[in-house]
């Protein structure tokens, strides 16, 4: 009996560290975050910067991050896909689009001013990459 006293409470320990240890990683959306969230959960337009200064003296590198709120990916290409008649194509490009500009216009087809890097991305073949 209390062997299964140590355990539980052992087991209670991990559980409560783990979920200190999980929210110390989340990082809370700025309130400007907070307004390109839509009403469907996907990030409607935001803007990726990373800026590179370079001291030429002392070779330097000063990096400046604007951090990017979180966007299911694959959630919200599913939702773009969903009426395509070639789903994996579709959901491969707007993976690959959404990872790059952390937004997916709302909707199956169109609405890229939300979203203007998406709708700048272009194939080799200079044709629209994302769908």
């Amino acid at each position: 009996m209390h062997t299964m006293k140590l355990l539980s409470s052992i087991l209670l320990i991990f559980l409560f560290l783990q979920v200190f240890a999980d929210a110390s990683f989340l990082e809370p959306l700025s309130s400007d975050s907070v307004d390109n969230v839509k009403e469907t959960g996907d990030i409607a337009d935001s803007h990726k910067t990373h800026h590179h200064k370079k001291n030429h003296h002392h070779h330097k590198k000063i990096h400046h991050y604007h951090k990017q709120p979180k966007i299911n990916c694959k959630f919200a290409c599913s939702k773009r896909c969903m009426k395509s008649s070639r789903k994996n194509v579709c959901s491969r490009a707007c993976g690959t689009c959404c990872e790059r500009c952390h937004c997916v216009p709302p909707g199956t087809y169109g609405n890229t001013k939300v979203c203007p890097c998406y709708a700048k991305l272009k194939t080799h073949g200079n044709k629209a990459k994302c769908p």
